[in-house]
């Protein structure tokens, strides 16, 4: 499979020099030495691929950064956004407007249990910054518990919630978190054996954690409901509702952060209806609009809401729930609804992704584990199946990241741009690709992964 024609009108390799020379000149890139960067020019997107000026085409396998669950440019959401401009694009988040209160119902609608009141945010990490202040606030305690191998967003608070490297540079000893290990029985820190053992072990882990923490000094427990970029690891059966009975148990509040898993990526519209568990507060944002705008936010049990009923709470944005992203959010649920979007990730899952990574993964020694649910997997690349080793060490950058960088290259001469954390790739499409899309990824992803093996025990 080579790169298609694109879908723009004709090539413009001089605008895309334009577009180059001058995001090289201004444009400040988050997490990158800004002088070993070469980033791609992007001419247009259309559904599930996007292209650039040289007239490649690209079949996009990381949907954005895992939120365009309804593809790009989607046009019943491009008209609702156009449609709110003219009538009203902005206004202060003190009032009562349409399409924020509208957006505000229908997802109070799809949200588990009785998380009926909604904060709106501009995206995840501020949606996890309020989670944590509202939970602190409820219960007057200072610590929050959260799972190495996660990611929460890159403000204060949720960086320094965050289990992985990209909160060392920002790390702050004093930010009342404390991290315990969850559940992940591949690399199982608890030596367990079956997924009933590393259930049973993580839940003591952290029942112990807790006892030495102070049970009275801990507001709260995060977690990804299904981990996102640290590796989609789905929990194993019963570990959610043994937090959720935990904190019952001790008066802390349970916080699931849903900001990658929510809004059908799961084949649910939220990955906590697979577990039937139901937190005390849920993070959002990314799917909630397929980012055609940015908006996150909490939805807020009811006992959590009443303690703010009289008492004011101490937090608020400029642009939360902003007409425009709100009006972006009804158009996205709606169009979920109405092209039954999760239930096509659902089975997408089921028949095609699940099978074909899985008889991928019989094929090429690189591939250690499949995991994953819906329009959301992961493959975990090793160099030796037997003893696990990773393909690239924790955290490679440079030369020892070598077999990823050629992994990548790849797919990407395949017309398959990938989602790369780590010795991992993530299979997360937009949860409406195509079965023929789909399997288009798949062979693409056939072909890296034969570079991949090059790098293993039985490809040297």
């Amino acid at each position: 499979m080579t790169p298609h024609a694109p879908h723009a009108p004709y090539a413009d390799p001089a605008a895309g020099a334009a577009v180059k020379a001058a995001d090289r000149a201004h444009v400040f890139h988050s997490w990158s030495a800004q002088g070993l960067i070469d980033p791609l020019a992007v001419a247009g997107a259309e559904g599930s691929f996007f292209w650039d000026y040289d007239g490649n085409r690209y079949l996009d396998f990381t949907s954005g950064l895992v939120y365009t669950n309804i593809g790009y440019q989607h046009p019943t959401v491009i008209a609702a956004i156009q449609e709110q401009a003219g009538k009203l694009a902005t206004f202060a988040p003190a009032f009562a407007v349409e399409s924020r209160s509208e957006a505000a119902r229908l997802i109070a609608e799809r949200t588990p249990g009785d998380l009926d009141k909604i904060f709106f945010t501009n995206g995840g990490a501020e949606a996890v910054e309020n989670a944590v202040r509202m939970a602190r606030l409820h219960t007057g305690r200072p610590k929050v518990l959260s799972a190495y191998r996660s990611y929460h967003g890159a403000t204060s608070t949720a960086i320094n919630l965050t289990g992985d490297p990209r909160r060392w540079p920002s790390d702050n000893g004093s930010a009342g978190v404390v991290r315990f290990w969850a559940p992940f029985l591949y690399r199982s820190p608890f030596h367990a054996q079956t997924e009933a053992e590393e259930c049973a072990r993580a839940l003591q882990h952290l029942e112990d954690t807790i006892a030495f923490e102070g049970p009275s000094s801990i507001a709260a427990i995060i977690l990804e409901t299904v981990p996102g970029t640290a590796g989609i690891m789905t929990p194993p059966p019963g570990y959610l509702a043994g937090v959720r009975e935990i904190c019952d148990r001790y008066g802390i509040v349970f916080v699931l952060d849903e900001v990658m898993a929510g809004f059908g990526r799961t084949g649910a519209w939220f990955a906590a209806d697979h577990f039937d568990v139901v937190p005390d507060l849920l993070t959002f944002a990314k799917g909630v609009n397929s980012g055609y705008v940015p908006l996150g936010g909490v939805a807020i049990s009811a006992e959590i809401a009443a303690t703010f009923e009289t008492r004011p709470y101490p937090g608020g944005l400029t642009y939360s729930g902003h007409p425009l992203a709100c009006a972006a959010a009804v158009a996205t649920i709606g169009v979920m609804e109405d092209e039954k979007v999760v239930e096509h990730a659902a089975r997408i899952g089921e028949t095609v992704l699940g099978p074909g990574l899985r008889e991928l993964a019989e094929r090429h020694p690189s591939v250690g584990e499949v995991r994953g649910l819906g329009a959301f997997w992961a493959l975990e690349l090793v160099r030796n199946r037997e003893t696990r080793e990773p393909l690239v060490p924790y955290n490679a950058s440079g030369e020892a990241n070598a077999p990823m960088a050629a992994f990548g290259a790849a797919a990407k001469k395949q017309g398959l741009w990938p989602f790369i954390n780590m010795n991992r790739t993530h299979a997360v499409p937009a949860c409406n690709v195509s079965e023929a899309e789909a399997k288009e990824g798949l062979a693409a992803l056939d072909v890296a992964l034969s570079v991949a093996d090059t790098y293993t025990v039985q490809g040297a």
